[in-house]
Order: C-alpha cells, then sequence, then structure tokens
C-alpha cells in the first residue's frame, strides 16, 4: 500500500446501492466528519471473506459503536449489486456499508491492488482493515497474503482503535 498513517483518505468514486439502485459516491465526501473503519478484500463470495472477514465485522458491530465508530465500511473491487447480494447473504443490514470499487478507484488510489490472475480473479484488492477520523487514516492494517486474516480480523482490529 502506498498510503499509510496519518495520510488523508484519497477522494475516489465509489458505488453503493440505494433503493435498488446503484449510486456513485466520492468516498472523501461520505467519510467527512465521521470515524469510520474500512476494511477491503479481494472479493464478494470468496472463502476467507466469506468465512472471516465479512462475519467478524458484522458480529463485532456493538463493540466497534461503542468505541465510536459512525461507519463500518466493507470495500470490493466487485460491483454495486454484487456487494448487495453478498450483505444480504450475510444479514449485514445497517451494521456494514457494502461498497463496490469495480473500477479500481479507491483500490489504485490507496496501492492495495494486486494481480491475482493466475487464480483466475485478474486485478483485486489485497486484504486491509483502517480506521479513520475525519478522513485522516489513524491505524491501516494489511495484510501480507491476501488469503490470510489476522490482523486485519474484526476481533484483532478493534484492539488498536
Amino acid at each position: 500500500m502506498n498510503i499509510k498513517e496519518n495520510d488523508l483518505i484519497p477522494s475516489s468514486e465509489v458505488f453503493v446501492m440505494e433503493n435498488g439502485d446503484p449510486v456513485k459516491k466520492d468516498i472523501q465526501e461520505f467519510l467527512k466528519n465521521k470515524r469510520v473503519v474500512i476494511f477491503g478484500l479481494p472479493g464478494a463470495y470468496t472463502s476467507v471473506c466469506s468465512a472471516k472477514h465479512l462475519p467478524g465485522y458484522v458480529n463485532m458491530f456493538d463493540l466497534y459503536k461503542e468505541k465510536g465508530i459512525d461507519h463500518i465500511i466493507c470495500i470490493s473491487v466487485n460491483d454495486p449489486f454484487v456487494m448487495s447480494a453478498w450483505g444480504k447473504d450475510h444479514n449485514v443490514g445497517d451494521k456494514i456499508l457494502m461498497v463496490g470499487d469495480p473500477f479500481l478507484n479507491f483500490t489504485k488510489a490507496i496501492g492495495s491492488d494486486v494481480d491475482k490472475s493466475a487464480r483466475g480473479l485478474g486485478v483485486r484488492s489485497n486484504r486491509y482493515t483502517m480506521f479513520a477520523d475525519n478522513l485522516k487514516i489513524l491505524k491501516l492494517q494489511e495484510e501480507e497474503d491476501a488469503g490470510s486474516c489476522e490482523i486485519s480480523a474484526a476481533e484483532n482490529f478493534i484492539k488498536l482503535i
């Protein structure tokens, strides 16, 4: 990653679903004046992402809220329809905002893009979690291997906030 702690989250277009339609948002505008946890991962419906990363944040939502977190955001290079469906399959409800980064705008802006073509995935995001307050990244954990979910996992990352 080329972004690091104390950097500001860059302006990037991402997509969310609102009332059944994909809506383009500037992530910087959305996060202004908010305390957020953003976790990025290689892809919706992939094994580690579905078994550990997303469910961990869903299960620990209340503990993050107690720490004053306004939003928990899951971002992946999938389109917003896939992110929405994946969120529904994991019963995220209003706990996690499912964000699509299909053109890798945010992923490339923070330097988290990784080529997974050898595994049939194309260019994806590495696995990471960050905590930002009013766009400033205060904590950032990136996994050395996207197939691992340890330092970026909900139960471990919360200790840093």
